[in-house]
């Protein structure tokens, strides 16, 4: 394996495979983020492009385009292959329903390890903000030698705040790794403390946030999930078999994939994989958001800021007057702000919504109540 560091161009990682899980609608991002356009095509940062297409430039430096998996629903092909033009048809993985994490990292590391046995597999969200690239590939290349070295790998953001909403990873004693000088046992991994608890986290310094990557050896990954999840591995397997043939892989799909178990990979691998000392972490120094809300989104977006105001959308039309917060348009109405403050405003053409940064993660209640409702239409 030849390392990157961070300030230098990196190096393709030898037998490192990128895994993009690129599903969910961000309901906590609605109504700008749709199921016909959810968050990881949008650009929420003002960058010029997508989160996907953030996340395809990090990544096809360590492994090569040719060597980069993406997946998602079937609804979504057409926009993420105009998205990623360099994308191999045979690396589009394609759900037919949502089935959470483990069912679609675990079928993408069952594939590439039938085309290639002894691939490392490494997964990363497709929605995420991450700004410090060369730091980012320096933390994969120490996972991807955590890797080879047996572990199941995860990478660990430094806690700025007592957050509720991430999980956390406790780390336990350095690992001597070949090739990586950052790498730490994980003595437990917590899913979404308590407000008490995350404080005593962060006064703690031994947890970090988890950021939902993971890089494992694809053989070991699936070993783990057929330890926990044995009916789900089968079905990975049986499916797996039959992906590269075009008449065998539609039947197998409608037959296997409906009835695997949904399932985060936090559940089915991390937990279990934490408490018998096969999880390893790697300290990642780059700069991380989850996007998780419009409160997360103000704090990101400065492009088109005014003040205390970020306002993000192309020709957005906003007056404001001592007001602070976020204003998404994607209008062309008229945004006037007087006197109100950490206020979010999302102006679609047919929904608006307006809430407050202290209860934007409460806009997923309104989409739950909305799909109750019969209002698929602005879903």
């Amino acid at each position: 394996m030849r390392s990157g560091y961070p300030g230098l161009m990196p190096a393709k990682l030898d037998r490192f495979y990128a895994v993009i899980p690129a599903g969910g609608i961000g309901s906590r991002l609605w109504p700008l983020s749709r199921a016909d356009a959810p968050k990881f095509l949008h650009d929420l940062t003002g960058s010029g492009q997508t989160l996907l297409k953030d996340t395809w430039d990090r990544l096809a430096p360590l492994s090569g385009e040719q060597r980069v998996m993406v997946v998602t629903g079937r609804a979504h092909r057409a926009a993420v292959e105009a998205q990623l033009p360099e994308l191999a048809d045979e690396n589009v993985v394609l759900e037919s329903e949502p089935r959470d994490s483990t069912a679609a990292i675990g079928l993408a590391a069952a594939i590439l390890e039938r085309r290639e046995p002894g691939v490392i597999v490494g997964s990363f969200a497709a929605d995420h903000v991450i700004s410090g690239d060369a730091l980012f590939q320096h933390a994969v290349t120490q996972a991807v030698a955590a890797a080879e070295a047996g572990y199941i790998a995860t990478i660990g953001i430094t806690p700025t705040e007592p957050a509720v909403g991430f999980g956390y990873i406790e780390c336990g004693d350095r690992l001597e790794v070949a090739g990586a000088d950052d790498v730490e046992a994980v003595s437990s991994f917590v899913e979404k403390p308590d407000l008490a608890t995350a404080k005593r986290y962060l006064a703690g310094g031994r947890h970090l946030w988890n950021a939902g990557m993971f890089i494992a050896r694809a053989d070991q990954l699936l070993a783990e999930i057929e330890r926990n999840k044995p009916e789900l591995h089968a079905g990975l397997v049986e499916l797996a078999a039959a992906w590269d043939d075009p008449a065998t892989r539609g039947p197998a799909v409608d037959r296997i994939w409906p009835k695997l178990e949904k399932i985060a990979i936090d559940y089915s691998v991390a937990e279990p994989a934490a408490e018998a000392g096969r999880l390893a972490v790697v300290r990642g120094h780059f700069q991380w958001d989850d996007v998780g809300d419009f409160a997360s989104l103000a704090k990101l977006n400065t492009a088109g800021r005014s003040g205390e105001l970020a306002i993000l959308g192309e020709g957005a039309r906003v007056l404001a007057d001592a007001s602070s917060g976020i204003v998404v348009s994607r209008s062309k109405r008229v945004i006037s702000l007087i006197g109100v403050h950490d206020i979010v405003v999302v102006d679609t053409p047919d929904a608006l919504l307006v809430t407050t940064s202290e209860h934007a993660q409460r806009v997923k209640a309104v989409v739950d109540a909305l799909r109750l409702g019969g209002s698929s239409d602005v879903l």
